[in-house]
């Protein structure tokens, strides 16, 4: 039974404690399948403040946070798994974006998996130089702090872990699982306020239904995201539905 270990280094440790434990990563814990611990980097601060940043040399706005105690809080959790090997991401705006193909690779991780939430104006560049080895960004945007990125990160490998959904099959079904986002979905009842089921839905044509399904996909998928067409794994009957989508809506 595989399982993935992360090990969440923050200044904010109560910023994860409700959604580890509620839905899908609630069940990947109880199962066994995921293990997060939570550091509070201040707990490895000296001074009786619990300071955890600074003001960054040569001036300018913001604070940085220090070395010292994100030094002490990685070499107590190796301490407490010797022999394992780490794989240390610092959750930042700078790094490269996150998508479902790293989820995929993350998912697969034999190694304990260390997520360093940043926060405050940055993070002094020593630490990343020392001990990350990657960076990862959510999207180009700047959040407060690195939590819910790495809840994001924690999320979207879980739960393509076999056991932890459901369904076997539905994390691969979902928007991005073969490169296109998801098609549309309904459940009862068939008609509401004058909007009705699509008749193939309800035709018991399962043939029928998974070609309706696959054309809606690639549809929703150049409407809204082109850009993922280039790399999405398409066959050669894909191809044909997109070259008469493009027809029908007008583009070339």
């Amino acid at each position: 039974m595989r399982r993935l270990n992360f090990e969440v280094l923050t200044l904010f440790p109560g910023i994860l404690e409700g959604p580890l434990n509620e839905s899908i990563l609630k069940r990947g814990r109880e199962k066994g399948l995921l293990n997060v611990t939570v550091r509070n980097i201040r707990d490895y601060t000296e001074d009786k403040h619990k300071t955890a940043d600074d003001s960054p040399y040569g001036g300018g706005a913001g604070m940085v946070l220090k070395p010292e105690p994100i030094f002490k809080a990685f070499e107590s959790l190796k301490a407490a798994h010797p022999g394992e090997e780490f794989l240390t991401i610092l959750l930042s705006p700078q790094g490269r974006l996150f998508n479902q193909q790293r989820a995929e690779q993350l998912s697969e991780e034999d190694r304990r998996i260390v997520l360093l939430c940043g926060h405050y104006e940055a993070i002094d560049e020593r630490v990343i130089d020392a001990i990350v080895e990657e960076e990862l960004s959510i999207g180009d945007y700047v959040l407060t702090g690195g939590e819910l990125a790495a809840l994001v990160v924690i999320d979207a490998s879980i739960r393509l872990l076999p056991g932890v959904l459901g369904d076997e099959e539905s994390a691969y079904r979902d928007s991005f699982g073969d490169g296109l986002l998801d098609h549309p979905h309904y459940t009862r009842p068939m008609e509401f306020r004058g909007m009705k089921v699509p008749e193939v839905l309800l035709s018991g044509n399962h043939a029928g239904i998974e070609k309706w399904r696959r054309l809606e996909a690639l549809k929703a998928t150049f409407l809204k995201r082109p850009d993922l067409l280039e790399d999405a794994d398409l066959t050669e009957e894909d191809r044909e539905m997109l070259k008469e989508l493009k027809r029908q809506l007008g583009s070339r």
